[in-house]
């Protein structure tokens, strides 16, 4: 198996990040448009309007969990430890936080966000579960 597969599920990663990087500053651009919110709003989160705080949130959220993430990606690349299932357990991953990412940054419906979230924190801890396996020869 070819070991940098490993990093398209962390190039998904980052192009959700400039995703919500976008929405972020479209959002913020309207807001101060639309007379919603004034500039100086954004030097102090508990300021900003709800309409982009929801993002700046999830942009936060961005870079918790996933730092996990990164950090398995590049230990299974190093100890050539990339194969199908670990693919697939990136990958499912990743699709959590796409998946995480639309509810927060549309419906913002909390239990729907919370499932998506907690989902893809238990994929990621089965990864890491199955890289213990691969540094200790098991598998």
């Amino acid at each position: 198996m070819n070991q940098t597969a490993i990093f398209w599920p962390v190039l998904a990663h980052v192009l959700l990040v400039y995703i919500v990087y976008l929405v972020m500053a479209r959002r913020r651009y309207f807001a101060v448009k639309s007379g919603e919110a004034k500039v100086g709003q954004y030097k102090v989160r508990s300021t900003e309007p709800a309409s982009s705080v929801t993002v700046a949130n999830n942009l936060i959220n961005q870079f918790e969990l996933p730092v996990l993430f990164h950090a398995l990606c590049l230990a299974l690349f190093v100890t050539n430890g990339v194969n199908y299932l670990t693919l697939a357990l990136v990958w499912i991953f990743i699709l959590s936080r796409y998946v995480h990412a639309w509810v927060h940054l549309t419906s913002n419906r909390v239990m729907l966000r919370s499932r998506a979230f907690f989902f893809g924190a238990v994929v990621l801890l089965l990864a890491w579960i199955w890289f213990a396996f691969h540094l200790l020869g098991v598998v």
